[in-house]
């Protein structure tokens, strides 16, 4: 696969600039500005219906901006064919659909076809297989290549998914909720195969929504706080998610609280 990316400024992943989407008449995102660099690991974290993934949908190149510009890996949206840019961008999306007698190792192959099955008459090389396997261990998966689908556990699934999505070497990874409905073993094994995952590929950039800060992984560098389609904050995860930012976003008083480069809230009165 050849690298369609020639940007001028090879370092930037992603650059939204007053990006607005209308739909239906109802303004869903209003003026979202931000810049991603290759290595960054970004939170979108914001309450229901605040548009974080009709944001990240944007981002895969699956829905467009009615007003501003979306430039991601150096073409910009509306004068590119999405089709070059996918397979550089995965996305992770708890709506992806699976046949539940594949295998895990068959699910992450299907991430070099970018097909939901594996074509018929299609036989992977040695290549490619053994990076299946690498990145089924990457996401804490060895010994369950041969596993199906159906006898999966929820956070089994979510790090098989991500795994089909790092075969085809992305730049940007996406991820819509990852941890949602995983007990607190299968969160912590899912966030700490993504903490590994992103030390192991240094250049990767990977954007993660979320509703609860507990589900972020330690090796977030950068965060977005985004209230009813608008951003609240945006930067280094450090100034972002404070006390009085946070709960101006969830219009809720919580105290924030960071230990071991993770993040937990306390619902209190903190104003």
């Amino acid at each position: 696969m050849t690298d369609p990316v020639a940007p001028a400024d090879p370092d930037v992943v992603l650059r939204a600039q007053n990006v607005d989407l209308v739909r239906d008449g109802k303004l869903i995102l209003d003026r979202i500005s931000v810049t991603i660099r290759a290595g960054e690991h970004w939170a979108l974290l914001g309450p229901n219906g605040a548009g974080k993934s009709t944001l990240l949908n944007i981002m895969a190149t699956y829905a467009h901006p009615t007003r501003g510009q979306m430039d991601i890996l150096g073409h910009r949206l509306g004068r590119v064919n999405v089709f070059s840019l996918r397979p550089w961008i995965g996305h992770i999306s708890p709506n992806h659909r699976v046949e539940p007698a594949r295998t895990v190792r068959q699910v992450v192959l299907t991430g070099v076809t970018g097909t939901i099955e594996l074509p018929q008459h299609w036989v992977p090389d040695k290549t490619e297989v053994s990076r299946a396997e690498e990145l089924i261990d990457l996401m804490g998966l060895k010994g369950l290549g041969g596993a199906r689908w159906r006898v999966l556990s929820q956070g089994e699934r979510g790090r098989t998914l991500i795994a089909r999505a790092l075969m085809a070497q992305p730049r940007l990874l996406l991820l819509d909720e990852p941890a949602a409905g995983l007990d607190v073993a299968g969160r912590e094994q899912l966030l700490a195969s993504i903490d590994e995952m992103r030390e192991r590929r240094p250049t990767l950039a990977t954007v993660l929504v979320t509703h609860h800060l507990e589900e972020l992984p330690a090796s977030t560098s950068h965060a977005i706080l985004l209230r009813a389609g608008q951003l609240l904050a945006t930067g280094p995860v450090v100034d972002v998610l404070t006390t009085e930012l946070v709960s101006a976003c969830f219009d809720y008083p919580v105290a924030i609280a960071r230990h071991a480069g993770r993040w937990a809230s306390i619902a209190g009165s903190v104003w």
